[in-house]
């Protein structure tokens, strides 16, 4: 049995994955991450979300709970974020977008590709999945 094997047998057996949610938006990505999870007799552990936009925070807590959600991200040391196994990050697509303004990193939201990077760099999670 290899390596990858192993540590998804001892997830499976009863180590929840613990990952962070950064542009959470209302929890699309957790959703379709745990629902992933549970299709292969795991189960995940949220150790952090951040999320700006009120109102889908409150959408957040609604299909969560009470969650803490941390707010803008780029303001939160990555040190102090908990260690965790995989990032799941809903990137700000709109500085990218054929019909934007083509900013890409020059924009504020394309920046934060580089906040991604320092918490992977801090981190070092097993796994990253951001999407746009």
């Amino acid at each position: 049995m290899n390596n990858s094997s192993n540590i998804i047998q001892s997830y499976k057996k009863n180590k929840p994955i613990r990952f962070i949610d950064l542009f959470a938006g209302m929890g699309g990505t957790r959703i379709g991450f745990e629902q992933s999870l549970k299709e292969n007799d795991m189960y995940g552990e949220c150790v952090f979300t951040s999320e700006i936009k009120s109102h889908a925070i409150s959408i957040y807590r609604e299909n969560f709970g009470h969650d803490f959600i941390h707010g803008d991200i780029t303001k939160i040391n990555a040190r102090k974020i908990p260690d965790f196994d995989y990032l799941l990050a809903g990137f700000p697509c709109q500085p990218f977008s054929s019909t934007g303004k083509k900013l890409g990193f020059l924009d504020k939201r394309g920046g934060m590709f580089f906040t991604i990077l320092k918490i992977i760099n801090e981190k070092n999670p097993r796994e990253f999945f951001w999407k746009m």
